[in-house]
């Protein structure tokens, strides 16, 4: 007799694409997190009781220390991972501020399209960019 398939939960994650003069935003994750210092679309876990549009100003600020605009809703992969799936929300938004700052990130860089093979970005994020770019 087979076992049932083991049910994994999903974390709703939201992201932004930022671009600035051809260039976009991505960070990279602590040593510390999981799937450490790999790159990722700045972003985070949607907590019960928030929006989107809330988790993501409240990721932006305890993260790089700046508020945001979010605009539309542009990208949306489901991801599975080893022990859990994630969905993840890619919104187009607008820096209110350009004074980033590295608090809950280990780096930030602003990239052109062409340079995101250069950088190891977390599964989920790549799927992404796959989708963004055409190639998924």
């Amino acid at each position: 007799m087979e076992a049932p398939p083991v049910s994994r939960r999903t974390i709703r994650v939201v992201a932004a694409v930022i671009e600035r003069d051809g260039k976009y935003l991505i960070t990279q994750r602590r040593a510390s997190a999981i799937l450490p210092l790999l790159w990722e679309f700045p972003g985070g876990r949607v907590e019960v009781g928030e929006t989107d549009q809330v988790a993501l100003q409240r990721v932006f600020e305890h993260r790089l220390g700046v508020t945001v605009k979010v605009g539309q809703l542009i990208s949306f992969v489901n991801h599975p991972y080893e022990r859990y799936g994630v969905d993840l929300f890619l919104y187009s938004c607008e820096l209110e501020s350009s004074a980033l700052e590295k608090r809950m990130v280990n780096d930030f860089r602003w990239v052109t399209s062409d340079e995101f093979e250069k950088y190891p970005f977390t599964p989920a994020d790549e799927a992404s960019m796959n989708k963004l770019l055409g190639e998924a």
